[in-house]
């Protein structure tokens, strides 16, 4: 289950830390959003030093469908709702900017990366009302927008909402170009932040500014981001022998897909759950069987999922990481936009580095509008409080014996749960179901053979390594 982009990348190793070191800045992670912020202070003359757990892009940049959009699905009219336009304004205007700056950097660096430029669309089958306001709001922010029924999608839709000069790219491509010139130090997991200084397994780095890019920060207080994100699961499936779409789209209904051309490739996405919420699976079966209808002579090359952290007012998080904490600051929550998230972050931090004021203070994360907040902040208590109470409640006794070979489940042995999961060849692989997060009761995920946290959204394969943070240890087995 490897992404297309993993597919024909490599990516040079570099080497994990081995001694003690001192640097200006140091951030943590080596995604799109670490990536580009150090890409920007180099060029502003600024050394800094990147700390990785595992390898560059190996996290959710390599899972990506590398949209670089303004078009972050039906969010400006409940922008202009519950912020007011000025601030709808300044995202709006932060992300275009960010498409900008792709080409700009492309360009400059001469990389060789797929980026094209192309219409994005909402698109409906169901109704017109949602995007019909939409329009409206983005012709009140300036956005260049049209409604059309027009579409070479393989079924009939009700209305779509244009949105024109979008762009993809090859998203490995171009992290493999701007990271050449970096200072990366990779499976350099950091444990721990004291002051300026942050421990690592092999060494301890001093530095004068933190920047924490870890998709989800890893550090509970201050900050308390896991109260403010929850985390949700998409998957994607690559198509040859299908169509070229004339651009990319995204279903805003229920049961909506997106697609997207890259290369002859054709990219199918959909069946979104949070985190922790998949114990039936099926969502790849689900993918292929609308497959299936709407494009019969394909065939599939590669299937794989990403997970992306949802702020509770829909806004991401980017600046500095607390009011008590001056030198350490945070880009998380893009939601399921990424690739132009990451370029705002970069912008923003590294012009907060320097000194200078947030040049979008609608993505600081001191910011805390509970009208904008409420809804979604229920749910994620709701949900929290579950997963925190699931081991008080005693649940059916089950024999180990009667999970099925590729199926994994929680049994009770020895009065205590435990996580099962029997390969196809019967051998067993046994977990804790706590989270080493914060304690939450895992919920096995039978189509990534994983431990999922439905509190914060840490993940943890059958062997119980962890493979998406918050959390920073592996389970006990």
């Amino acid at each position: 289950m490897e992404s297309i982009w993993k597919k024909d990348v490599q990516i040079a190793e570099r080497e994990s830390l081995s001694s003690n070191i001192k640097t200006d800045i140091a951030i943590i992670g080596a995604g799109m959003a670490g990536i580009l912020i150090g890409y920007f202070l180099k060029k502003s003359g600024i050394s800094c030093v990147i700390l990785e757990a595992d390898r560059i892009g190996s996290g959710q940049t390599g899972n990506t469908t590398a949209k670089i959009t303004f078009q972050h699905g039906v969010i400006y009219d409940r922008l202009i709702q519950k912020f007011g336009e000025e601030k709808a304004l300044q995202y709006v205007n932060a992300n275009k900017k960010a498409i900008d700056k792709y080409f700009r950097i492309v360009t400059e660096e001469g990389i060789d990366c797929m980026l094209e430029e192309c219409d994005a669309y909402l698109y409906s089958r169901n109704g017109m009302k949602q995007l019909e306001d939409e329009f409206t709001a983005a012709q009140k922010l300036g956005v260049q927008a049209e409604l059309t029924k027009d579409s070479n999608l393989p079924f009939d839709i009700s209305i779509a909402l244009k949105y024109s000069k979008q762009a993809q790219f090859h998203p490995l491509k171009f992290l493999k170009a701007i990271s050449e010139q970096l200072e990366v130090y990779e499976n350099t997991k950091v444990k721990a932040i004291e002051g300026k200084k942050l421990i690592t397994e092999n060494g301890v780095v001093l530095a004068e500014k933190i920047v924490i890019a870890t998709h989800f920060p890893f550090i509970n207080a201050p900050g308390y981001y896991f109260l403010r994100m929850h985390q949700e699961r998409s998957y994607v499936i690559a198509l040859e022998n299908a169509p070229q779409l004339n651009g990319m789209y995204r279903g805003i209904d229920e049961d909506g897909l997106s697609f997207r051309n890259s290369g002859n490739y054709l990219l199918v996405g959909g069946g979104g759950h949070r985190t922790g919420e998949n114990s039936s699976g099926g969502k790849y079966d689900l993918l292929r069987s609308r497959i299936k209808e709407y494009f019969p002579g394909s065939n599939e090359v590669a299937h794989w999922s990403a997970q992306d952290c949802m702020p509770i007012d829909g806004i991401p998080y980017i600046g500095q990481f607390s009011s008590s904490s001056p030198d350490i600051f945070v880009a998380t929550g893009f939601q399921k936009w990424g690739m132009t998230s990451s370029m705002v972050s970069a912008e923003v931090i590294s012009e907060l580095i320097k000194g200078n004021p947030h040049p979008y203070p609608v993505f600081s994360p001191q910011r805390f509008n509970l009208s904008a907040s409420a809804e979604q902040l229920a749910e994620d208590t709701i949900k929290a409080v579950k997963g925190l109470s699931a081991g008080i409640f005693k649940i059916p006794d089950e024999e180990i014996s009667q999970i099925p070979c590729g199926h994994g489940g929680i049994v009770e042995y020895d009065g205590e749960k435990v996580g099962i999961y029997k390969n196809e060849e019967g051998k067993i692989f046994t977990v804790s179901t706590r989270c080493s997060h914060l304690g939450c009761q895992l919920e096995w995920n039978p189509d990534e053979l994983s431990w999922d946290c439905p509190c914060h959204g840490s993940r943890f394969d059958y062997h119980g390594k962890l493979l998406n943070n918050p959390a920073i240890e592996d389970l006990k087995r």
